[in-house]
């Protein structure tokens, strides 16, 4: 397979996965407390999270999640309240060490966690299946290419707003910065529940 037959799959991973959301949120957050190394966890985690739900969504399980409403609804549910959580935690939080709250950056396993439950992800992803099962031969071949594609991409997106976090932490020097800049990312972080429950 060539790259300019991956090209507009790499072109849709990258919108999808670079504009603002909850993990994007989260990863800007990260970097600005805790710089780009010590987000390297989270940031993978949502990766593979993301490429996971793609893999399963390619399989057929993202189907069977559409034709569900009662267990989209729990899970917008669940993701909601998990989002919120993190909200308040990034909200009462100081400058960096500060703060018992977040001593300590967001799991591995809390960022595979935020894209599994997240209705948002399975949506793309089985956009994405539908729209690009041309480029493979089987289910299996299909779910192993838009697994492994969403999610280098998406470690990348989140590379990026990592790294703005990060630049973003540097330029901050007083208490009453940090508590604007963690006040506005846990705003955003609440706002990103929104496009979950829409439609």
């Amino acid at each position: 397979m060539t790259i300019n037959a991956l090209l507009p799959l790499i072109l849709f991973a990258l919108i999808s996965t670079i504009t603002p959301g909850g993990a994007t949120t989260l990863a800007t957050a990260s970097g600005a407390h805790f710089g780009f190394r010590r987000s390297i966890p989270v940031m993978a985690g949502c990766a593979i999270g993301l490429g996971s739900v793609a893999c399963a969504a390619a399989a057929g399980l993202g189907g069977l999640l559409m034709v569900l409403p009662a267990l989209q609804t729990a899970m917008k549910a669940l993701g909601s309240l998990y989002l919120i959580w993190l909200a308040i935690r990034i909200g009462l939080s100081g400058p960096p060490h500060l703060s018992g709250d977040m001593a300590k950056p967001t799991s591995f396993i809390a960022g595979v966690w935020m894209l599994w439950y997240n209705p948002k992800a399975w949506t793309m992803t089985v956009v994405a299946a539908a729209s690009f099962a041309a480029l493979a031969s089987s289910p299996a071949t299909l779910a192993v290419l838009l697994g492994v594609t969403i999610c280098l991409v998406a470690a990348f997106s989140l590379a990026v707003w990592c790294v703005l976090g990060q630049m973003l932490g540097r330029l901050l020097k007083t208490a009453w910065q940090w508590r604007v800049l963690n006040a506005s990312l846990a705003c955003l972080l609440v706002i990103s529940i929104i496009p979950m429950w829409r439609g």
